[in-house]
């Protein structure tokens, strides 16, 4: 359904050294930078981080949140530690398992250096 997601940062270096280490642990590669933005490419879609073009400040999306899938329990704790390591900041519950009618899962929640709020799942069988 989705080709690409693209959020915005206020310092390009800053997100992409954050990026780089957070999403490093779930075996993404470095972004490759582009102007005024940051790649991340993978088989199943496009992360991007990106300088507003228009020249005002970026600001978190109020109510959204950006996932990206975990491979096991173990790998979403260490993409949460290696976030807070590189100045992001725990936000919801603790990382753990959450038990919904769509299924059992395990979430880490935090918010990068610009407030965007990210998770990594794990899809539990």
């Amino acid at each position: 359904m989705f080709s690409h997601v693209m959020i915005g940062t206020n310092d390009l270096e800053k997100a992409k050294s954050f990026y780089d280490a957070l999403l490093g642990t779930l075996g993404i590669p470095e972004g490759r930078v582009d102007r005024h933005r940051v790649f991340y490419r993978t088989k199943t879609g496009t992360f991007s981080v990106s300088l507003p073009i228009d020249g005002k400040p970026a600001t978190p999306a109020n109510g959204g949140t950006i996932g990206f899938t975990a491979d096991s329990a173990a790998q979403a704790d260490a993409w949460h530690a290696t976030g807070i390591a590189h100045g992001g900041k725990t936000c919801e519950d603790p990382p753990g398992v959450r038990e919904s009618p769509a299924g059992k899962f395990y979430l880490a929640y935090l918010r990068d250096l610009d407030g965007n709020k990210l998770c990594a799942l794990h899809r539990m069988v």
